[in-house]
């Protein structure tokens, strides 16, 4: 059998468990994490992080990006343009945001369109060694590539909750590998 036929199972079970997580423990816990992350991602001021807004029931980012900013690090978050490609725009406070599909939404295209140097990555679910399942569509996997085709190498930090770790994914050749994952017990190196 082929093992990448066992991602969408793997990736439905995890979501299914971070569905789970009722809304003010998933609150308690999204402030744990910007917590850890705060006390552990160094940023300098001027350093571009990528983070992302929430959807259904993913880890809230803004509490740790509202303290990545007030560290001096400009703010950016993904715009889907189109079935193969994302973009980073700036996020600064007050901006209007507009619809981008899938239940996201960012700022519009007057935005200033940023290169991470750290890039905080949703992950649905993810193994020890630092595979990652996102949700199918492989928009950071290509948008790293395109990164490193240009020389740059932002550090990649997985973001999720504790419920979403697995004992193995199956890795594919185009996947990229997490150093490192940020959950609410903590920042973790990976193998």
């Amino acid at each position: 059998m082929d093992d990448s036929a066992s991602k969408p199972r793997l990736r439905a079970g995890r979501l299914a468990a971070r569905d789970a997580i009722a809304v003010a423990e998933r609150i308690e816990k999204s402030l744990q994490l910007a917590d850890h992350g705060l006390a552990t991602v160094p940023v300098s001021p001027g350093d571009i992080v990528s983070g992302f807004l929430p959807i259904r029931s993913e880890v809230d980012l803004r509490p740790l990006m509202a303290g990545l900013r007030q560290r001096g690090a400009r703010i950016c978050v993904p715009v889907i343009l189109d079935k193969e490609r994302i973009v980073f725009r700036e996020l600064v406070p007050g901006a209007p945001l507009v619809d981008c599909g899938f239940g996201t939404s960012a700022p519009g295209p007057d935005a200033a369109e940023l290169e991470p140097d750290i890039m905080l990555v949703p992950v649905a679910a993810f193994d020890a060694t630092g595979q990652r399942i996102g949700y199918g569509g492989g928009y950071y996997d290509r948008a790293i590539a395109r990164f490193r085709e240009k020389g740059l190498q932002p550090r990649l930090i997985g973001i999720a909750f504790d419920c979403q770790e697995v004992a193995s994914v199956p890795a594919e050749p185009h996947d990229v590998r997490l150093p490192a994952v940020l959950t609410e017990s903590g920042l973790r190196h990976l193998d």
